[in-house]
């Protein structure tokens, strides 16, 4: 009886940290991908309009990388934070001032109003956002790799990715009924400023759900699991594990951007498709990416989260030569983009926590996972709308074969690496 007792309480806690997880990286990903489709769709306009097109949506591609740099030195504060004030209020400081900074966003007026203070003042709260991002690392997808069923790694490694999809449909959808039923004109002036505010709403449900299981026990160490590390003695011991631990996802971070970001950027300059369209068969490729983030989990199961991966980075080469779509049938790309997308993303992170001993494993897999989106992530709509605007769309397609190339490369070497802790699943 006391055993069975205990096994329900096990499913209680688990199905609670499923379920704050999902949530919290929903409501990460939200926020993000609300300033990244402002990005591509409003701040050219609103921000930069004393530019060309391109030009101004590169610039407005730079300040959105901005949060991406900053979030490294978010950790290193947050780790002196930690010490200080507990791990709860690091992450109440650090969601404040990412709710904080999103809704000023909102606020900020144009170039029109303030003349360059505009962008700079954009550029600067898109810091702060970083910051905010960096600081509110919580560990919980380790308590969750932790407390789960040693056969179903695959899929509740697979649970925190169900953010991505799900984060972007929500912002999307937000996005698609802005722009569908407010005038051009009313969407420029101060509709687009309605997504921003909605992120701080979510924010605040968020962190009231993160502190209920930042204060529970999962049956796990969590004295040793959650333990950060000093900087020094993380990097000497564990370089190599970061290093390739933050190539690794560098394929379906890409993706993600030049799934997302990118083919509206490119509508609007090179094309008459009209963008409530791209956004709808987004939608529609989001849909559908959560069912193959979740298929991913049970095929890693089956087989490997290592299989799952080199089988989307091919899938990802199959998929460039249909980019060249985009200029007449997009929904061909998108679609496919999205399908192939879920598979590579859904076990992009899932191998990095067991690269590092548990005694590092906190802060090792904080420090790749901030490293990964830098490198993988910042850039990728600069760099693909730079490549198309110099090259042409067909150069885009090589920037995606690069990432891939990348990936499959620290695959090899984490399966080769002497570090891997433990051996490769």
């Amino acid at each position: 009886m006391a055993m069975a007792e205990a096994e329900i309480k096990q499913d209680v806690r688990l199905d609670d940290v499923i379920t704050t997880v999902v949530m919290a990286r929903v409501t990460d990903y939200f926020g993000f991908f609300v300033f990244a489709i402002a990005s591509a769709l409003v701040f050219p306009t609103v921000f930069f309009p004393f530019l060309d097109p391109v030009p101004g949506t590169l610039a407005s591609f730079a300040v959105f990388s901005l949060a991406f740099l900053a979030r490294p030195v978010a950790s290193l504060i947050g780790r002196r934070l930690q010490r200080r004030i507990g791990r709860a209020g690091k992450i109440t400081v650090a969601l404040m001032l990412l709710g904080s900074s999103t809704v000023a966003i909102g606020l900020l007026p144009g170039y029109d109003k303030i003349g360059l203070l505009a962008p700079v003042l954009l550029a600067v709260l898109r810091i702060i956002q970083g910051l905010g991002l960096g600081g509110s690392w919580d560990g919980l997808t380790l308590q969750l790799k932790s407390a789960a069923p040693k056969d179903r790694a695959g899929r509740y490694g697979m649970v925190p990715q169900l953010g991505g999809p799900i984060g972007f449909c929500v912002a999307a959808a937000m996005f698609y009924v802005l722009t569908g039923f407010l005038t051009p004109e009313e969407f420029i002036t101060h509709g687009w400023r309605f997504a921003f505010f909605a992120v701080m709403a979510v924010n605040v449900v968020s962190l009231f759900a993160r502190l209920r299981l930042l204060t529970t026990d999962f049956g796990s160490d969590d004295e040793t699991l959650m333990k950060t590390s000093p900087m020094r003695h993380l990097i000497a011991v564990e370089w190599r594990s970061i290093l390739l631990s933050a190539l690794l996802p560098l394929s379906s971070y890409a993706l993600l951007h030049m799934l997302t970001v990118f083919p509206i950027s490119y509508t609007l300059l090179y094309t008459d498709h009209a963008i409530s369209t791209i956004i709808l068969w987004q939608l529609v490729g989001g849909t559908l990416a959560i069912g193959t983030v979740i298929a991913s989990g049970l095929l890693a199961d089956r087989y490997s989260s290592r299989a799952v991966l080199l089988v989307a980075s091919i899938l990802t080469l199959a998929l460039c030569f249909t980019i060249g779509t985009l200029d007449t049938m997009p929904s061909v790309y998108i679609i496919l983009g999205f399908l192939v997308f879920g598979l590579s993303y859904g076990q992009s992170s899932s191998i990095v926590p067991n690269r590092f001993s548990p005694e590092t494993r906190y802060s090792g897999s904080a420090l790749a996972t901030n490293l990964s989106w830098i490198i993988g992530a910042a850039f990728a709509p600069f760099v693909g709308l730079f490549l198309v605007s110099t090259f042409g769309l067909w150069a885009a397609a090589l920037y995606l074969v690069s990432g891939v190339i990348v990936t499959l490369a620290s695959l090899v070497l984490l399966q080769r690496s002497k570090s891997i802790k433990p051996p490769l699943a």
